[in-house]
């Protein structure tokens, strides 16, 4: 298999003979990056307001086009369950979608066997319906769907992250600490960085917040590609997930037949809820 999920395994040497990055080394450019700062990560407050919102607006929600029964898997935020993607779940159903939480738990990293099972329930669920598999990753699930559409492309249908750190350094958030505690993993591999920054070969669409409290929004910037977009919506990071605009971008997106896949359209009244970026600015600033 080509690309594979090369996440190390607490305690096992680098599977090359490359000596181990200096973690005080400089930074490129690129991830000069500051997370984002006290009064984002207070925003996050608002999560609950979101919810209410997803509420209040389900009559709209629910006049979106209505899909085609393929299936999703939803993968959870770091030190987060199936609990907190139940609301995103339950509106792919009611939508016509057949969606499946990823059942290990607390998400803690891609600890020993997480990455495995991650594999095999792609395998079940592509199999169980002959057809491909949508990913949608909240946070550090994003990047399970991306690196999991890299591994198998014949059975990802499309990838949609939400608030997923995959470019820059993983420092620019305010979880990377946690990260480490729990995952046992460090944040500073060089190697690494660089394999999560690839693209999915698939449709791969980045739903970010410019006011997102945890992570750095230019860190979830898909570079400029012919299948791949960045779409942005007011939302918190801890609310995303169930975000009326961001619901709305993503049925739109699973709406899209992947042999005729057109980028988000921010026509109309679109224009005044969504924005689309088309290349990431710290490789703009980069390049001049």
């Amino acid at each position: 298999m080509s690309n594979p999920l090369r996440w190390r395994r607490p305690g096992r040497p680098p599977a090359h003979d490359k000596p181990e990055p200096d973690p005080f080394a400089p930074l490129v450019p690129q991830e000069l990056v500051d997370a984002p700062g006290p009064w984002l990560l207070m925003l996050e407050a608002r999560a609950p307001w979101e919810y209410a919102a997803m509420l209040a607006a389900a009559p709209w929600l629910s006049k979106l086009p209505a899909g085609d029964g393929h299936p999703v898997i939803v993968f959870p935020g770091l030190g987060a369950s199936d609990i907190t993607t139940a609301p995103l779940r339950n509106f792919l159903q009611e939508r016509g979608y057949t969606p499946y939480p990823w059942k290990q738990g607390f998400n803690f990293g891609p600890r020993h066997g997480v990455l495995d099972r991650c594999r095999e329930q792609l395998h079940q669920v592509s199999g169980r319906h002959h057809e491909r598999v949508s990913l949608i990753g909240w946070s550090l699930g994003g990047l399970y769907a991306r690196e999991l559409a890299k591994e198998q492309p014949d059975h990802a249908r499309c990838v949609i992250t939400l608030g997923t750190p995959f470019s820059g350094h993983p420092r620019a958030t305010n979880a990377w600490r946690f990260y480490e505690m729990v995952s046992g993993q460090s944040t500073h591999d060089p190697a690494l960085m660089e394999q999560i920054r690839g693209t999915p070969a698939c449709p791969t669409t980045s739903i970010y917040s410019k006011s997102d409290g945890v992570v750095a929004w230019q860190c979830s910037i898909n570079p400029a590609a012919p299948h791949a977009e960045n779409i942005e919506v007011h939302a918190s990071h801890i609310g995303m997930g169930m975000n009326p605009l961001a619901l709305y971008a993503i049925a739109d997106r699973l709406h899209q037949d992947p042999q005729a896949w057109r980028p988000f359209d921010i026509k109309g009244a679109r224009k005044w809820f969504f924005k689309v970026t088309h290349h990431s600015p710290m490789q703009a600033s980069h390049l001049f």
